[in-house]
């Protein structure tokens, strides 16, 4: 699958590759370094490409999994923080699941985008995956970033899946771009302490998750 060429000048989003349904929301735009098409994901947020688009974010405590069939180059992103589960009351929904307050959220994030990446026609058997962030930037005493590596590990075990490469964990945040048609990642290390923004938006985004309800039923593939 090769990618259109466009000169510069004339690019526009009108040109872009479409997008699967439900995607509307996320913020794409034209690349220029790279001179491709390119969707940035916040936390809380996933996006798949079925047309090769660069897909970034950039990542403190949170933790992304890079995953594409590594066959037809359908992939995605995903941005995901587990709350802290010393936050939260016990929520009725979620009785005799296996799936506790604490990590449903990176159950529905992690279940989410491998979802779609196989309605899309990836395969199981395809799929590659990688792993970054969890870096322990937030200034509270619970290790979130850790926390986050760690269940996004057992989730993978526990499915059956093989993590093909990482880089997790550490006291950095890190801008990650991906490509899903080649499974290239880049991986830019940044000065924790020129990221107050970064810290402001991941903490507003911990404190949205000790009131956020997820509804419906997880179904583990």
């Amino acid at each position: 699958m090769s990618k259109p060429r466009y000169k510069h000048s004339s690019v526009d989003m009108a040109n872009a590759p479409p997008m699967l349904q439900g995607f509307e929301h996320i913020n794409r735009y034209w690349d220029t370094k790279h001179d491709i098409f390119a969707a940035k994901i916040l936390p809380g947020e996933f996006y798949v490409s079925m047309h090769g688009e660069l897909i970034t974010t950039v990542l403190g405590s949170c933790v992304s999994a890079c995953i594409r069939d590594r066959v037809t180059g359908l992939g995605g992103m995903n941005h995901f923080m587990l709350p802290d589960s010393r936050q939260h009351t016990r929520s009725s929904a979620w009785e005799n699941t296996p799936v506790s307050v604490e990590t449903r959220y990176g159950n529905v994030a992690m279940e989410r985008l491998i979802n779609v990446i196989l309605a899309g026609g990836g395969k199981r058997q395809n799929l590659e995956i990688k792993l970054f962030g969890g870096g322990k930037v937030l200034s509270i005493n619970t290790d979130i970033g850790g926390k986050n590596v760690d269940f996004v590990k057992h989730y993978l075990s526990t499915e059956g899946f093989e993590i093909e490469a990482e880089d997790t964990r550490g006291v950095w945040p890190r801008k990650i771009q991906y490509f899903p048609l080649t499974g290239r990642v880049r991986v830019k290390r940044l000065n924790s302490l020129h990221n107050d923004t970064l810290k402001r938006r991941e903490q507003e985004y911990l404190e949205t998750l000790k009131e956020k309800k997820v509804e419906g039923k997880i179904d583990l593939f």
